[in-house]
C-alpha cells in the first residue's frame, strides 16, 4: 500500500476571537475551547458562538501557537480557541489521524515558524507521508498502540511510584540524622552566617557575556550549573556565588519549591544568582559545615518551619530571607557535623544512584512511546 502526503486529504479551520466572551455562563454561550479545557477538561471562559468554529465532543484539535505548538488533544462542546484548529482528514479515523500526527509531535514543535510567539508549521504536517489502510486496519492498528501503551503506562506508573519511595527514603535519613540533635548547641541561622543576601542588580555591560544561574538550577540538595543564562550584564563580587555557599529559592510558583537548598560545589568560572535567589555565606568554614546546614535545612521540622513562612502574592510563592534567618539551628561540633555528613551521604548515593536509574527508564519509555508509533505508521505494528 503506498503512502500518500497528508496534505492532499487533510482539512484544518482555525479557530477565532469570538466577539463576546465571559468568565460566566450566560444564555447562548459556549465553553471556550482552549489548550486547558481540551486537555484537562478545565472551562476558564465562555463565548457567544457568533462567526466562530465550533467543536463537539471528540473532535480533534491541533495547538497552532505558543511553546507547544502541535500537540493534539479531543475536543469538548464549544467555541474552537484562537490558538486552535479543528482538524480532521478524508478517509482517516479520529484516533488514526491523532496518532499520526503525535508521532510527529517532536519535528512540529521543534520546527516552529515566526518570530515572537511560534507559530506551527502547517506545510511540515501537510507534507508528512502515511499511510491510509482501510478503516477496519486503522481500528486494529489503533487498538495495538493503546494497548501498547497501556502497559508502558503502567510501567511508567511503577517507576513514578518509585520516585515517590526515594523521596520518602531521603528524609527518613535526614530525620534519622538529626534525631537527639537537641543536645548540641542551639544558634538562629542568622547567628551562623557571614552574609544573607537576596540576588543581584545587574548592570548593563557589552564587554562580555555573563552566567547568572536560573531559579531551576536550585533542587532539593542539588545544585545544576548548566541551568543558566548568558547575559551582557555585569555584576560586582557581591552578586557573585562561591564554593560552600548555600543557595535558596526565594520564589517559585510551586510552594514545594520554595525555600529549599543547595550547597555551591567547586566553580570554574563566576556566576551571578538572580533576585528569585538567596545567597547564604557560611561565617568560618572550618567550624560551619556547609552540606550540614543544608541537610539540617532540608529535614522534616525546618522544611515544615520554613513552609509555615510562605506567603503568595500573585501567583508567586515566597518567603522572606528574614525567616531563614529566624531557623533554630543545634550545631556539633565540626568534627560530628563531618561525620554526620559523611553517614548521610553514604545512605543518599544509593538512593541517587537507584534515582538515576529510574530516571533512564523515564526516558527510555518515552523513546518507546516514539517507536510505537513510527512502527505503527510504517505498518510494521
Amino acid at each position: 500500500m503506498k503512502q500518500i502526503e497528508l496534505g492532499t486529504i487533510l482539512h484544518m479551520e482555525k479557530g477565532k476571537k469570538p466577539r463576546k466572551q465571559s468568565k460566566e455562563i450566560e444564555d447562548g454561550f459556549l465553553p471556550y475551547v482552549d489548550i486547558k479545557a481540551f486537555e484537562k477538561g478545565i472551562v476558564d471562559s465562555y463565548a457567544f458562538p457568533e462567526k466562530c468554529v465550533l467543536c463537539d465532543d471528540g473532535d480533534l484539535l491541533i495547538v497552532c501557537d505558543g511553546s507547544r505548538s502541535g500537540l493534539t488533544g479531543r475536543a469538548i462542546k464549544g467555541v474552537v480557541g484562537s490558538t486552535l484548529s479543528k482538524i480532521s482528514a478524508d478517509g482517516l479515523t479520529t484516533e488514526y489521524l491523532r496518532y499520526f500526527i503525535q508521532s510527529k509531535y517532536t519535528l512540529l514543535n521543534t520546527q516552529k515558524k515566526g518570530t515572537g510567539t511560534p507559530h506551527l508549521n502547517a506545510q511540515i504536517l501537510k507534507q508528512s507521508k502515511l499511510i491510509v489502510p482501510p478503516l477496519p486496519e486503522q481500528e486494529r492498528i489503533v487498538a495495538r498502540i493503546e494497548e501498547l501503551f497501556s502497559e508502558l503506562d503502567k510501567a511508567v506508573e511503577t517507576l513514578k511510584t518509585i520516585k515517590q519511595q526515594l523521596a520518602v527514603y531521603r528524609q527518613t535519613v535526614l530525620k534519622e540524622a538529626f534525631i537527639g540533635c537537641k543536645i548540641w548547641d542551639k544558634y538562629y541561622f542568622s547567628d551562623l552566617m557571614s552574609e544573607v543576601r537576596n540576588g543581584y542588580g545587574l548592570k548593563p555591560d557589552d564587554s562580555g557575556e555573563y552566567r547568572i544561574l536560573k531559579i531551576s538550577a536550585v533542587r532539593p540538595l542539588s545544585l545544576d550549573l548548566s541551568e543558566n543564562r548568558l547575559n551582557k550584564t555585569r555584576f560586582s563580587d557581591e552578586d557573585t556565588i562561591a564554593e560552600n555557599d548555600i543557595l535558596f529559592t526565594r520564589y517559585n510558583g510551586s510552594k514545594e519549591y520554595v525555600g529549599i537548598c543547595a550547597v555551591v560545589p567547586t566553580l570554574t568560572e563566576p556566576y551571578a544568582y538572580p533576585d528569585k535567589l538567596i545567597k547564604c555565606r557560611p561565617k568560618v568554614q572550618n567550624t560551619i559545615h556547609s552540606k550540614f546546614l543544608a541537610y539540617y535545612m532540608s529535614q522534616g521540622d525546618v522544611r515544615k518551619y520554613l513552609r509555615s513562612k510562605i506567603k503568595t502574592t500573585s501567583g508567586q510563592n515566597g518567603i522572606a530571607g528574614a525567616d531563614i534567618k529566624k531557623t533554630t539551628v543545634y550545631l556539633p561540633n565540626i568534627d560530628m557535623q563531618s561525620k554526620i555528613v559523611e553517614e548521610i551521604e553514604i545512605k543518599l548515593s544509593v538512593c541517587d544512584s537507584i534515582e538515576k536509574t529510574v530516571d533512564t527508564a523515564l526516558q527510555q519509555a518515552e523513546a518507546m512511546r516514539q517507536s510505537i508509533l513510527k512502527q505503527a505508521f510504517e505498518g510494521r505494528l
